[in-house]
């Protein structure tokens, strides 16, 4: 015969079983449709163009790019292989520092090329203006330096923004080779709801 403490142990393993693989069988998925209405993707998209003004200030008491890796010693020419520097650069509505600043460019950028200034850039602009307040429009990609017009994507963005995809069109205005400042004019072209 069955001693009756077995019998318990095998029925409580049995109940157990039978409650553990219920509970992973009424967990919900990991991932399930939604109404396009609730996040407010029942509209039409709206397409916006922002003209605005970076300002890359690299050196003095008001540094906004820091760089925090320094070039590769071995590739430490033009390219400046390796460089990766943080960035807080003011966006203004001209091209002057003295322009009213309407955000900031927050992020960081890393030369990725040995043979040219190639950069990959990583960059949230806040706004700080108007209905746009609080938003941010997100880019990530490569950044051919000397080229006259870069085109970089837009991968998202927060508030305003959220859902959103386009471009940037980048072109150089100032280059100052004694303190390495740049001033660069973006063209952002949005898609958002």
């Amino acid at each position: 015969t069955t001693h009756p403490l077995t019998l318990f142990f095998f029925l409580l393993l049995s109940f157990y079983t039978f409650t553990s693989s219920a509970t992973i069988e009424a967990e919900p998925a990991f991932g399930n449709p939604i109404d396009r209405k609730l996040l407010g993707q029942d509209k039409e998209p709206t397409l916006s163009h922002f003209r605005f003004y970076w300002q890359d200030i690299v050196g003095g008491p008001n540094a906004t790019s820091i760089p925090i890796v320094q070039p590769i010693p071995k590739f430490n020419t033009s390219s400046s292989f390796g460089l990766v520097r943080v960035i807080d650069n003011a966006l203004t509505i001209g091209p002057n520092l003295t322009s009213k600043i309407i955000g900031r460019a927050q992020g960081f950028y890393v030369s990725v090329s040995e043979t040219e200034l190639d950069l990959l850039m990583v960059e949230s602009f806040v706004f700080y203006e108007g209905r746009y307040n609080g938003s941010t429009i997100d880019i990530v990609g490569r950044n051919v330096a000397l080229n006259k017009v870069r085109e970089i994507p837009v991968v998202g963005g927060s508030g305003v923004f959220r859902f959103a995809k386009g471009y940037a069109e980048l072109r150089t205005l100032k280059f100052d080779a004694a303190s390495g400042d740049i001033f660069v004019q973006y063209d952002v072209f949005v898609s958002h709801r």
